[in-house]
């Protein structure tokens, strides 16, 4: 299941263990929600029926998580909706969210309240000086049938602010980019980056949500901290450490802060560990455990981690009571890193795609 572990500091020693405690319960809890009759969801129940062991009654730890196979993400394309709707949730109309980034069919996942939970418990991480309540934000990214776009808007409303939108579709400019059509893409670029110009303009913002690339884009045409942006959000998988010291010595010039994040409509949210001199800009990410686990597992034998500054791919488990979902297989690699004081389980660092060093990545937008 692991690596040994090297020596940890007595009291971090001590809030792993009670972290790992937490998640072995709160797995063994989510599998029976989702595996017993009177609260389960159709997929699991009728994937049970065939698997031959039944594991609302086995499962024992997060270790059980092994005796799952890779949760194959077709079944969110091709599955029909109601087959994701646990008993306790049947008859409450859902919301559905797509993946973005890819074309053709999207992989749809349905859900409640699970976003709001995800941004209310990331919103105690944040900064009030950065991310001042009561203040306005503005979000250039994907909307329309994403999470995100309510997931921003609730985390501003939770704070007691409110949000301006510049709406971008990274479908469109991965097919450009696809097809190079390079000045197509850079005049999209522009003019999304020119309508949020225009809003910093003429309304006072305090919170700006981006991704690195359209942060950059921004920065050539107006002032970051000049335009009154005291906190920045910074989504998107891959930050070299490169880019992310530019980021904040250069596009923020060193006053507005920066906050990086990883997350997809799948897992949620998961936060950065505060930065220090000895990290070097190399960004760590911890999943909201337990509500969601990252393991890096060896891409060959994938029921294993790698050992701490190994790399490996990123593995995706969600367990909360509207969502079960075991051992997916992200499309990014990263190294294992060690826990940390703020989130005493282990953490995903210089995440990047799967593979990226054999192979060119468009990664469009982001």
């Amino acid at each position: 299941m692991s690596a040994t572990n090297p020596a940890l500091p007595p009291a971090l020693e001590a809030a792993s263990k009670a972290a790992q405690q937490a998640l072995d319960q709160h797995f063994v809890e989510t599998v029976r929600w989702h595996f017993s009759p009177e609260t389960g969801t159709p997929f699991w129940l009728n994937w049970a029926k065939q698997a031959g062991w039944d594991p609302a009654r086995e499962v024992r730890s997060f270790a059980d998580v092994v005796r799952f196979p890779h949760f194959d993400g077709e079944a969110l394309r091709t599955e029909p909706h109601e087959s994701f709707v646990p008993a306790r949730y049947k008859g409450r109309p859902f919301t559905i969210f797509e993946t973005s980034g890819t074309t053709g069919m999207p992989k749809q996942r349905i859900g409640w309240d699970d976003y709001k939970i995800d941004y209310e418990q990331f919103s105690a991480t944040l900064d009030d000086r950065a991310f001042p309540r009561g203040s306005y934000w503005l979000m250039i990214g994907p909307t329309g049938p994403r999470r995100l776009r309510l997931a921003i808007e609730h985390l501003a409303n939770y704070r007691g602010s409110s949000v301006y939108f510049i709406d971008l579709d990274p479908r469109w400019v991965k097919k450009l980019l696809r097809e190079k059509l390079h000045d197509q893409a850079k005049a999209y670029m522009s003019h999304v980056i020119d309508q949020a110009v225009t809003i910093l303009k003429g309304r006072k913002v305090e919170v700006l949500f981006c991704t690195p690339k359209l942060l950059e884009a921004l920065a050539e045409k107006i002032s970051i901290p000049g335009s009154g942006i005291k906190g920045v959000f910074c989504g998107g998988t891959s930050m070299s450490p490169q880019q992310l010291r530019f980021l904040v010595e250069e596009v923020l010039e060193g006053e507005t802060q920066l906050v990086p994040t990883y997350g997809n409509t799948l897992m949620g949210l998961a936060a950065h560990k505060p930065l220090t001199p000895a990290d070097a800009y190399s960004i760590t990410y911890h999943a909201p455990q337990p509500r969601a686990v990252l393991r890096v597992v060896d891409p060959e034998k994938t029921e294993n981690v790698v050992a701490y500054g190994g790399w490996g791919r990123v593995e995706l488990t969600a367990l909360t009571p509207e969502f079960f979902m075991p051992r997916f297989l992200e499309r990014d690699e990263a190294v294992r890193r060690l826990p940390c004081e703020r989130y005493p389980w282990d953490g995903v660092g210089e995440v990047r795609p799967f593979q990226a060093e054999q192979q060119k990545i468009i990664e469009g937008v982001y």
